[in-house]
């Protein structure tokens, strides 16, 4: 694949942490929420293998977060998403996809209830900040929105509780999945919480104070060494075997959320108003005409995923693949894809299309079996 390189400007912010990460010989990034969020430090299976078997500190800045606090910060939050959000509790997060009057995904993030009247949306790539603050200023809801000084570090894999118990106290392996604390850690408070973009289990520290940065990531470093910890990122391979999809990948704002296999996380007929209830409630009567699944691509390993690939059935062109990715685990390419929802039944044979070539593909459930 052709090597190019990405100019990095005073356009695309740095990280409190960002120092650390060329100190540790960060070899790629890319742009994320305007900006820096590292890819790899060595390779993407080496960095897999080591994630699943110790523990690695993940500069996570770029899960910019968006701040809405005041007396209709509830109204504004409930507008927004088809997840009921009133019963979430001061200390709880909540994975609830966003969407606009169209019924269609705005962004997928977690939102952290961390007062009565305030609330942190942690985003995934896209400007979800401005969207928000327009339908605030035109429902003419009293609220503030804004971006806070908030970064989060994450902590990931097998020995985070050790890790973290060890920084921060015993009481942390009693945190629960999607809950969080408030604790001080480097001398600066932080919000601990039981999150995080791997199945391998761990933490992310919303850090408060950009300035504290380095001392944050050293004191998280100083405990993590008799732990193997190393500097990571998100992995390509450990997503794709532990599901979670990509907002800008995997899902567009050309998606609607019922395509997108949210309805765990949804409440369509939730009481409080929401925006896409009309859209919702019409696809729901009229049923989704394509749906976002597993496929799985036995053979030697396929090459790097730029564009996405066509899929077909039977000569037709029935959808996309968006991420792929060879998994060690089982032996074969994992991908997701938005295909025709007649071709996305488990066990049904796709042809997936790689640079001309064609290649076998099986659609899999969600444990890929």
């Amino acid at each position: 694949m052709h090597s190019t390189e990405i100019i990095l400007s005073p356009r695309v912010r740095t990280t409190p942490y960002e120092q650390r990460v060329y100190e540790n010989g960060v070899k790629s990034f890319t742009v994320y929420n305007h900006m820096t969020l590292p890819v790899n430090f060595t390779n993407t299976e080496d960095e897999y293998h080591h994630l699943c078997e110790h523990v690695q500190l993940w500069d996570v800045a770029a899960e910019r977060q968006v701040e809405i606090v005041g007396p209709d910060a509830l109204k504004l939050v409930e507008l927004i998403t088809p997840r009921e959000v009133a019963g979430c509790q001061i200390g709880q997060c909540l994975y609830a996809p966003l969407a606009d009057e169209d019924g269609l995904v705005v962004n997928d993030p977690i939102i952290l209830r961390v007062a009565e009247d305030r609330y942190w949306l942690s985003i995934a790539d896209s400007d979800v900040k401005c969207w928000v603050k327009g339908i605030a200023w035109g429902r003419g809801l009293n609220v503030n929105v804004f971006e806070p000084d908030v970064s989060p570090l994450a902590v990931q894999g097998p020995r985070a509780d050790d890790l973290m118990a060890e920084l921060a106290g015993e009481e942390v392996r009693d945190i629960k999945f999607f809950r969080f604390i408030e604790k001080e850690i480097a001398g600066t408070p932080v919000l601990l919480a039981r999150s995080g973009w791997s199945g391998q289990g761990g933490f992310e520290i919303y850090l408060q104070d950009s300035n504290y940065g380095l001392a944050l990531w050293d004191a998280v470093w100083e405990v993590g060494k008799k732990y193997q910890i190393r500097a990571g990122a998100p992995n390509l391979i450990e997503r794709l075997e532990t599901g979670l999809k990509s907002y800008g990948s995997d899902i567009t704002h050309a998606d609607n959320v019922l395509e997108c296999g949210f309805e765990r996380y949804l409440n369509l007929d939730k009481p409080s108003e929401y925006m896409a209830r009309g859209a919702l409630e019409k696809i729901r009567r009229d049923g989704v005409q394509r749906k976002l699944c597993n496929v799985m691509v036995e053979g030697k390993p396929l090459p790097p995923l730029r564009l996405c690939w066509d899929l077909r059935h039977a000569d037709t062109k029935v959808g996309r693949a968006s991420s792929c990715a060879f998994s060690p685990k089982y032996g074969a390419n994992l991908m997701f894809a938005m295909v025709a929802v007649d071709v996305a039944t488990p066990g049904t044979e796709l042809t997936v299309m790689v640079g001309g070539e064609p290649y076998r593909g099986i659609v899999k459930d969600e444990c890929w079996k």
